[in-house]
């Protein structure tokens, strides 16, 4: 159909996995720097722009037709480029449904309605499986793992809603429910480091953006050698580039790996 985008510039890398798994990678005409996946996109598509700054002429050079964005840290370019006459979709996913959502979406905007159907649901049924298995893992330790995520060390900076969410499917407990709903990282600031010692997390795992997570960081922090996580061992790392990327990765690699480390806990109080 003429009246679809046929070149898609994508200024995240979930809206690039998302693209590929629909069959549409031919529409991408230009994508993030940082963009992850699928591997192959970095060796077939054009680099326009890093993630928050960039040269817009470069986007321009490619003559989209329509650009993804994300999120309030891409206000800016995406302002810049509707002023230029860009037609632009900005993304803001903060939860699970946001991501499927995004999915559904994205199908829609290049006319692949039907198939981001059947991704969202292979989604949810992944979900599904992975809430059972979360399940069995409480039946087994009798409860459910308290879990201290952290998406930054210096400040201290606890989970985003999605994460916090897949925490609860794979049958764990996030410490800090009411930072994971604040939409800003600033907001889920955990300033005093007492308040993860308050909360006793039987679980670290950290994600720790651009950086790799040093455990040992962490066990050496004032007073933390009393918390279970410290006393037991278990300090973990899930890459943020599999937990904290909004797409379709979160649910089929970082799900599983929450599973993996709160399996390994539940196996270790039998």
């Amino acid at each position: 159909m003429a009246r679809l985008p046929q070149r898609v510039v994508c200024l995240s890398t979930e809206t690039v996995e998302v693209l590929y798994a629909l069959g549409e990678q031919d529409r991408i005409a230009g994508i993030s720097g940082y963009t992850l996946r699928p591997p192959q996109a970095r060796k077939e598509k054009p680099k326009v722009f890093a993630f928050t700054s960039g040269d817009m002429n470069k986007i321009l050079a490619v003559r989209p037709d329509l650009v993804l964005s994300f999120s309030d840290l891409q206000g800016d370019i995406a302002r810049d480029l509707v002023k230029a006459g860009v037609q632009v979709h900005a993304f803001n996913m903060r939860s699970v449904e946001d991501i499927l959502a995004m999915v559904e979406t994205v199908g829609r905007l290049v006319g692949a309605a039907g198939k981001a159907l059947d991704l969202v649901a292979a989604l949810e049924r992944r979900i599904a499986e992975a809430r059972l298995a979360g399940d069995a893992i409480v039946a087994r330790a009798g409860r459910r793992p308290r879990v201290f995520f952290e998406e930054w060390g210096e400040p201290l900076i606890s989970g985003v809603r999605w994460a916090s969410e897949l925490i609860a499917v794979a049958g764990g407990e996030d410490i800090f429910p009411e930072r994971a709903v604040m939409h800003a990282a600033r907001d889920r600031i955990v300033a005093d480091p007492a308040e993860v010692l308050a909360r006793q997390p039987d679980i670290v795992i950290g994600s720790w953006c651009g950086r790799h997570f040093r455990p040992e960081q962490v066990a050496a922090r004032p007073g933390w050698d009393a918390l279970p996580a410290v006393r037991d061992g278990q300090l973990h790392e899930i890459k943020s580039a599999v937990i904290l990327t909004p797409g379709p990765v979160a649910i089929e690699e970082g799900l599983p790996a929450l599973l993996k480390i709160f399996d390994a806990w539940a196996a270790k109080r039998a």
